[in-house]
């Protein structure tokens, strides 16, 4: 074989590599039910506003990621997002009066939702709703209403 021909596979191989590392991190930085275990229980909540709230969004308790966001629905009487979530069985004493809200990572990152766990004896089983919600807060919405409000200076008195 001629030397040229050697270095054009060894960098066709090298390319390869490089691919096969990059897919391979790619699938583990996204696979997020991969730190979970296989069995969970499915919990629902209704938010009147769920922002860019996705399936397979993280839920957290103290930052630490319990289950994912399974499904996003709209109920067409109350015109509510019902949002279905998959528990870890391993978190099988969440309190009863636990409060779910949609929050961000960051200033315009990814939505989550993030649940603070009440002081009820009683614990969410499969099939329970979180009443006690918070819906996602719209930037949009915040700054329209900082740059429209009526309030001017000298209106305090």
């Amino acid at each position: 074989m001629r030397p040229q021909h050697n270095i054009e596979i060894m960098a066709g191989l090298f390319l390869l590599l490089g691919v096969v590392a990059l897919m391979f991190l790619a699938s583990t930085a996204t696979d997020m039910g991969s730190k979970l275990g296989k069995e969970h229980y499915r919990v629902d909540i209704r938010f009147t506003n769920v922002g860019e709230l996705k399936p397979r969004a993280p839920v957290t308790i103290a930052g630490v990621t319990i289950g994912t966001v399974k499904d996003i629905q709209l109920d067409p009487e109350s015109f509510e997002a019902m949002v279905a979530l998959d528990i870890d069985v391993t978190f099988n004493q969440i309190p009863a009066d636990t409060s779910a809200a949609i929050l961000t990572t960051g200033v315009l990152g990814d939505k989550y939702i993030g649940l603070e766990p009440g002081g009820s004896p009683d614990v969410l089983e499969a099939g329970d709703e979180i009443t006690i919600t918070q819906s996602a807060i719209s930037i949009e919405q915040l700054i329209a209403k900082y740059l429209f409000s009526t309030n001017t200076p000298g209106d305090d008195e």
